[in-house]
C-alpha cells in the first residue's frame, strides 16, 4: 500500500498568523502604547495573547491526523519513533536556547534577572509552565519556553492513549480535557486576585485547545471543508470578533489582574476556544495556490522565531534602546522610535530563525526523515 504525503501548507501559513499574534502583544511588554491615543492598536495587541493556543490546537489536529494515518496503514502507532522524532523537532533548538539563557543571565545582567536552579530543573525536565504557575513569570527572555512545556506534556500523553484506548478513549480524554480545563477556570475565577495567579500558564487550562484540535482531526477523518474565499475570510473575522469580546469584554489576559466574575472567565475561555477553531477552519483545506510562498516559509521557521522573538526584542528595546533612540532621531522619526524598533526586531527575528533552521535545525531534521511513518513537511 502506497503512503501519501500529509502536508498542508496552508497551515504554515495559519502557523505564521499565531506567531504574528504573539509578535504583536510582546512588544507591549517593552514598548507600551499610549491606550487612550492608540486605543484600537492597542486592544488588537493584546489579541496576540490568543496565539499560543492557536498553535495548541494546530499541534494537535497535526499530530492526531498524522497518527490515525500511521494506524490507518501499519495497524498500531510506532510510539518509539514518535518520540524520536519530537525529540529530534523540539529539543535540540529548546535546550541550545535555554542553557545559553542559563549562561548569560548568570554572567552578565544585560539579561534580565538570573535563572534560579529550581528554574532551571523544571525547565530542564518541560516543567516550566508549572514552575511559572506558583511562582510567577522568570527571566525575561525565557518566559515563552512555558508553552514548549504544555506541548511536551501533550506528546508524552497523546501516543500513549491513542495507542491503548484507541478512537473511543482518545474522545474520552479530549472530552474530560476540556471538562477539566473549565473546572480549573472556574476555581481561578471563584479566586480574584489582582496580582498574577497562574491560570494562564496551567496546564489545565490549557489542554482544552489540544483537546479540541484531538477532536477535530478525529471529527474530520481527513476531509477538509471546500469553502469558497468569502466564506473562509468571514470565519477568520468571527475568529477576531470572538477574540475581541474575550479581551475587552470578558478580560481574559495572559497577566495579572485576574479580576474576572465566573461567568466573563467561562464565556471568555470558550470564546478563546470557538475563535481558535474558527481561524483554523478559515484555512484549512484552502488551495495551495492561494498561500504565497513567503508565507509558507515563514510558518516552516516559526518554531525558532517563537524561541527568539523575546529576547530580540529585548535586546533591541533594552540593550540597544540609546542606539535606537540615537537612529530614530538622526532619521527624524523620533516619535516613531518604538516603531522602528519592531520592524527592527521583526527582521531580525526572521533571519536568526532563517539561519537556526537552515545550519542548526535541519541537521536534526534530516535524521527525523529516519523515523517517520507518514511523510510530512519538516
Amino acid at each position: 500500500m502506497s503512503i501519501n504525503r500529509y502536508y498542508k501548507p496552508e497551515l504554515d501559513v495559519l502557523r505564521f498568523c499565531a506567531f504574528l499574534f504573539v509578535f504583536f502583544v510582546h512588544r507591549l511588554d517593552l514598548a507600551p502604547v499610549d491606550t487612550d491615543k492608540y486605543f484600537w492598536e492597542y486592544h488588537l495587541s493584546l489579541l496576540g495573547n490568543y496565539g499560543v493556543p492557536l498553535f495548541f490546537f494546530l499541534s494537535s489536529f497535526l499530530i492526531t491526523e498524522l497518527l490515525q494515518r500511521e494506524n490507518m496503514h501499519f495497524g498500531k502507532i510506532d510510539i518509539k519513533s514518535f518520540y524520536i522524532r519530537r525529540i529530534l523537532r523540539i529539543w535540540p533548538l529548546y535546550f541550545t536556547f535555554f542553557f545559553v539563557m542559563v549562561l548569560l543571565t548568570h554572567t552578565t545582567n544585560a539579561f534580565s534577572s538570573a535563572i534560579p536552579p529550581k528554574a532551571q530543573l523544571a525547565f530542564t525536565f518541560f516543567a516550566g509552565n508549572w514552575y511559572i504557575t506558583f511562582n510567577e513569570w522568570q527571566s525575561y527572555c525565557i518566559n515563552p519556553l512555558w508553552s514548549v512545556s504544555v506541548e511536551e506534556q501533550l506528546y508524552i500523553l497523546l501516543p500513549l492513549i491513542m495507542l491503548f484506548t484507541g478512537k473511543k478513549g482518545t474522545i474520552a480524554f479530549s472530552i474530560l480535557s476540556i471538562l477539566v480545563a473549565y473546572i480549573a477556570i472556574v476555581y481561578y475565577a471563584q479566586k480574584p486576585t489582582d496580582g498574577f495567579n497562574g491560570q494562564w500558564t496551567n496546564s489545565f487550562v490549557q489542554f482544552q485547545f489540544f483537546a479540541a484540535g484531538i477532536l477535530l482531526a478525529i471529527f474530520l477523518k481527513g476531509r477538509m471543508p471546500k469553502w469558497n474565499a468569502a466564506v473562509r475570510i468571514g470565519l477568520f473575522a468571527a475568529g477576531i470578533v470572538c477574540w475581541l469580546i474575550a479581551s475587552m469584554v470578558c478580560e481574559v489576559t495572559a497577566d495579572a489582574p485576574h479580576l474576572n466574575t465566573v461567568t466573563q472567565s467561562v464565556s471568555g475561555w470558550l470564546l478563546i476556544l470557538i475563535g481558535v477553531t474558527s481561524m483554523f477552519l478559515s484555512l484549512y483545506g484552502a488551495s495551495s495556490k492561494h498561500m504565497p510562498q513567503v508565507l509558507v516559509y515563514l510558518g516552516r521557521i516559526s518554531y525558532g522565531m517563537y524561541i527568539f522573538h523575546i529576547t530580540i526584542y529585548w535586546i533591541t528595546y533594552t540593550i540597544f534602546k540609546n542606539e535606537l533612540a540615537a537612529l530614530s532621531k538622526t532619521l527624524g522619526l523620533a516619535d516613531w522610535q518604538n516603531t522602528i524598533g519592531f520592524i527592527i526586531a521583526f527582521i531580525t527575528t526572521v533571519m536568526l530563525a532563517s539561519l537556526s533552521y537552515r545550519y542548526f535545525e535541519k541537521l536534526f531534521l534530516k535524521l527525523k526523515k529516519r523515523y517517520t511513518l507518514i511523510p510530512s513537511r519538516d
